[in-house]
This record gives C-alpha cells, sequence and structure tokens, in this order.
C-alpha cells in the first residue's frame, strides 16, 4: 500500500484534516483543524490510491489470511499494536455531536460500549445469536480507529466512506497478525455493514437507538434541542426489539417537552 498524505474539507464544520500517512508497520496521524484546540476534537479521514467502488456495493472485506504467529512475543507485540490502535476510538468523539456544539460529547468507543451492553441486556430473540450481536456492536465502527467519524455532512459519499474503512480495517487486521480473531473482526464487519444477518439487523437497530438516548441525554442535560436525530431515525427500525426500545425513548422525550 502507498504512502497516503492528503487533506480533506469537511465544510459544514470548518475543519481541514490530514489524513494518515501510514505503512505496512505502523501508522502516524497529524492534524490541522480549525478552531479544534487538540487531536482528540479532530475529526479525520483517510484516502487511498485505489480505485472507488462505483456500484453502490459495499468494498470488498479486507483479505486476511492465518498468519501464523512465530512466537508467543510475536504474537503479544501485534495484540499490542493493534490495542494501541483503537485507543482513538476512546479519544475520538462522535462527529455529528461536535457540530451541534455539545459539551463533552460522547467518544466512538462510548458508543460501541453501550450498544454491547444493549445486546447483553436484550430478552432471547429466536434464531438471533447474542454473543454475536455483542461482538458486532464492539467491532462496527473499530474502522474509525483509522478514518474517523465520517458522516454526511463530511461530504463523502456512501460508497467512498465504505472503502475507506474497509482499507482501514484490512490495515488492523494485518496489524493484528492475521489468523482466526482477524479474520472474525473482518466478517463481523462486513456482515453489519451489509445489513445480511439477523444479527446485523438487531444491532443496526440498537445504532440507532443508542444514538437517539444519547440525544435525549444531551437535551436533557445541555438543554439541546436535537430534533433532527429524532426524525432521520424514525421509521428506520426494522426488529421488534429495536422498535420497542425506540419507542420507549421518544415517549419520554414527549414526557419532557
Amino acid at each position: 500500500m502507498k504512502n497516503v498524505n492528503r487533506v480533506f474539507f469537511c465544510k459544514s464544520l470548518s475543519l481541514v484534516f490530514l489524513v494518515p500517512s501510514f505503512t505496512r508497520s505502523h501508522l502516524r496521524f497529524t492534524y490541522s483543524a480549525a478552531g479544534a484546540s487538540s487531536p482528540n476534537r479532530a475529526i479525520h479521514c483517510m484516502a487511498s490510491d485505489s480505485p472507488q467502488s462505483g456500484d453502490g456495493s459495499v468494498s470488498s472485506p479486507p483479505n486476511v489470511a492465518a498468519v501464523p504467529s512465530s512466537s508467543s512475543s510475536s504474537s503479544a507485540s501485534s495484540a499490542i499494536d493493534f490495542l494501541s490502535l483503537c485507543t482513538r476510538l476512546k479519544t475520538t468523539p462522535r462527529a455529528g455531536w461536535i457540530k451541534r456544539d455539545v459539551k463533552d460529547p460522547e467518544s466512538i468507543a462510548d458508543h460501541m460500549y453501550r450498544m454491547g451492553l444493549m445486546a447483553l441486556i436484550s430478552s432471547d430473540i429466536p434464531g438471533v445469536n447474542r454473543d454475536k450481536c455483542m461482538k458486532m456492536a464492539i467491532v462496527h465502527d473499530i474502522a474509525e480507529a483509522i478514518v474517523g467519524d465520517i458522516t454526511p455532512s463530511c461530504g463523502i459519499s456512501k460508497e467512498e466512506k465504505n472503502r475507506r474503512e474497509s482499507e482501514a480495517l484490512e490495515h488492523m487486521c494485518k496489524l493484528l497478525g492475521g489468523g482466526e480473531r482477524a479474520k472474525e473482526i473482518a466478517e463481523l464487519w462486513r456482515e453489519y455493514e451489509e445489513n445480511s444477518s439477523p444479527e446485523a439487523k438487531v444491532v443496526k437497530d440498537f445504532d440507532k437507538v443508542e444514538l437517539i438516548l444519547q440525544a435525549l441525554e444531551y437535551e436533557q442535560d445541555q438543554g439541546k434541542d436535537l430534533e433532527e436525530f429524532f426524525q432521520s431515525t424514525a421509521g428506520k427500525f426494522q426488529t421488534n426489539i429495536g422498535k420497542a426500545w425506540a419507542s420507549e425513548i421518544v415517549s419520554r422525550r414527549r414526557k419532557q417537552h
């Protein structure tokens, strides 16, 4: 993979992003953001020289071969490299909240963690593997450790977003050393992106439920009007549990208004 070092503009956020340059062995991030005082408030996007998919489909899944570890030390090294990269999920705030001037916005990891809890506490659903839902919840945004939280307001097409995330995930799986765990992460991510299983449909709903629950909490705590998040998710829930939980959140919101 060629080294990449490009600038992207997200006009609606008035930010300039200098995207990561990466080689086969490591990543390096540089940021420039108008009005952002620290890297943790930057939202970065990844570019590459690969051609963009033009058929509207999700990019091909990462090609993760089973790479045997030569020793336990190399396996440990790969694991720590992978986990160190994933720390960006803890420090990168969700872009939608920044745009709306939410104070101390949740991180990508915050969002995924509560989705994992949703899967943990949900009732058993016939034909749905709850353990798989928990895994999918903590994997579905994992590529954002490299590409950042790309939202529609960044002016990047869904196809291009999928391509960048697929490339980022492939790099992360190689960083992990390949093998069964990397393959599992890649398969869970692809399944979620393609909405191709009962578990993916449940987790897609949890993604929206977590969004509107967080929006409600910001409205309560900070006096914000975040109606647009409720409007953008209305009628888009696919499962009974998603519809029921969303209805409860909307009902509580109506009572407070």
